[in-house]
């Protein structure tokens, strides 16, 4: 009898909200799979602007809670010769703006697709699109990009408050010491794609990802191809980062 393999998901890319007529469904991009979140449902038509502004509202609703910080990147896709994306990203600007500032520290990466997505099998072939996948290359790399900002400042620090770590090892360790959790600000946790799948104890690594999760610590992979992964790979591929309170 064979064994039966693993399911294999991947890492968090995006989030992809595919808008239809009277409706829109929320969907997590992992990087080998795509999986149905929910669906939000219009409590009526699209020319009372009362029902419309409800129905972005709960899809905000929805897609805060998601936004968490592996991810902050999210495609809005919407049916050919249709506003249903524009509209939502209109609603976003004028009602959320703080999800789209640049230097806001809840703010995420928005993008506009031309196709539906509102069932799996469009799903499975939007995904597997040039603008698809341009799309999230783009703005995943400049979610990338904001956090290899962060590290630099604290490379370039000139006290020693500042905490630089590129051994797993010691990654582990210092996540794990839970006296030294309150003593330090925001910690990030960032690691190439090619280090995730090349690294001879993917289980230690994926379980130190999920630890870092469950302490709080910001974490992300990074495409090795963008100026971010790169920059992340001149450390061995993997980097963990925070500063000391003072």
């Amino acid at each position: 009898m064979k064994r039966r393999r693993g399911y294999k998901r991947g890492y968090p890319v995006a989030l992809l909200v595919g808008f239809m007529d009277d409706h829109a469904v929320l969907w997590h991009v992992f990087s080998h799979v795509v999986k149905p979140h929910c669906t939000v449902t219009l409590g009526g038509t699209r020319t009372d602007k009362r029902v419309l502004y409800n129905f972005h509202e709960s899809v905000v609703n929805a897609l805060r809670p998601e936004l968490n910080e592996e991810v902050r990147s999210v495609v809005v896709a919407a049916p050919m010769r249709t506003t249903y994306a524009a509209d939502f990203l209109d609603h976003l600007r004028k009602h959320h703006a703080y999800l789209i500032q640049a230097k806001g520290s809840n703010r995420a990466t928005f993008a506009e697709l031309v196709g539906a997505a509102s069932q799996l099998h469009e799903v499975a072939e939007l995904v597997k699109t040039k603008e698809f996948c341009k799309l999230i290359a783009e703005t995943t790399s400049r979610e990338a990009e904001r956090t290899v900002d962060t590290l630099e400042k604290h490379l370039n620090s000139i006290d020693n408050s500042s905490v630089v770590l590129y051994s797993p090892k010691e990654i582990e360790g210092f996540i794990c010491d839970q006296e030294r959790q309150d003593d330090f600000r925001t910690k990030y946790l960032i690691l190439t794609d090619k280090y995730l799948t090349n690294c001879k104890d993917r289980n230690r690594i994926n379980r130190l990802l999920q630890i870092a999760k469950n302490k709080k610590v910001k974490t992300s992979v990074v495409s090795e191809e963008t100026p971010a992964g790169k920059r992340i790979s001149q450390f061995g591929g993997i980097v963990f980062f925070t500063t000391q309170t003072l």
